[in-house]
């Protein structure tokens, strides 16, 4: 675990560093090219829009994992430091200040979106597995939906028996009031998706509770309700982390392809008129 900690460090340490290098050399290329009266904004442009598309080849890679073009993991490290260069170039491009024109517009907002959306889906693919080996075994995502039926129809069932079993309503009462609408669909997303289980500690105080009101039974009952809630929101849990990472995609590609097709059009309209962007 170590030795593979070192090596992540030590990645990130030497892939960062040619980042900040290459942006490093990219702003001294662009002073000098000032200094001696030289425009460069059409380079730097072609420069974005290769680097634009390469990026968008990673999604295809993601699509077909059986094409020989290196491992998964490699191609994921070209798309973030790939990203963030893109970033050290738009801003060359730019000069580093607000637009001040529709086209400038269109082409900046979504490329601060993508930016955005990139950085938020790196702590998603980062934080989130980790978190879920945390909450349960790992459910496939199209089972989650009749696992969480299961686990309802034997909360159910449990509230039901236990006036029959304990000679008291207290149980059924309480599910009736407090768990039924729970177990029926995934709670608490927010929660999940910021580490708070602020709920689930409130649920089990409140049947530990009820302990006082049974007979032993009524605890043995009690005990595996209390089991079933923790088993629920371990898969809200896998459900609101799953959820997020297919969110993500979602909008960070479309985002990324609207992008490409505009920086396509900016270089065109850039060329025609033989003026790079104010």
């Amino acid at each position: 675990m170590a030795a593979s900690l070192t090596r992540f460090t030590r990645r990130r340490a030497r892939n960062t560093a040619l980042v900040v290098g290459a942006a490093v050399l990219l702003v001294a290329i662009t002073h000098l090219a000032e200094a001696t009266l030289h425009d460069i904004r059409f380079v730097t442009g072609w420069t974005l829009f290769g680097l634009i598309v390469g990026l968008a080849l990673f999604n295809l890679r993601r699509r077909i994992p059986v094409l020989p073009l290196g491992s998964a993991s490699d191609w994921e490290q070209v798309h973030i430091y790939g990203g963030w260069f893109a970033v050290a170039v738009f801003l060359t491009h730019t000069g580093a200040g607000l637009p001040d024109g529709p086209l400038e517009i269109a082409l900046w907002i979504p490329f601060v979106a993508v930016t955005i959306s990139g950085t938020a889906g790196i702590w998603l693919s980062r934080v989130l597995p980790k978190r879920m080996r945390d909450h349960g075994a790992r459910e496939l995502y199209d089972r989650i939906a009749t696992r969480r039926a299961e686990i309802a129809a034997e909360a159910q069932a449990l509230a039901i028996s236990s006036a029959r079993d304990t000679g008291s309503v207290t149980i059924a009462d309480y599910y009736q009031k407090e768990l039924s609408a729970y177990f029926q669909r995934p709670r608490n997303a927010l929660a999940h998706l910021t580490g708070y289980q602020g709920h689930l500690r409130l649920q089990q105080q409140q049947i530990q509770s009820l302990h006082r009101y049974v007979d032993a039974r009524g605890h043995k009952i009690l005990n595996r309700l209390s089991e079933l809630v923790e088993t629920k929101d371990d898969l809200d849990y896998q459900f609101a982390a799953q959820s997020a990472l297919r969110l993500w995609l979602f909008v960070h590609v479309p985002l990324a392809y609207g992008l490409l097709i505009l920086i396509a059009v900016h270089a065109v309209l850039a060329h025609a008129f033989e003026v790079g962007p104010s």
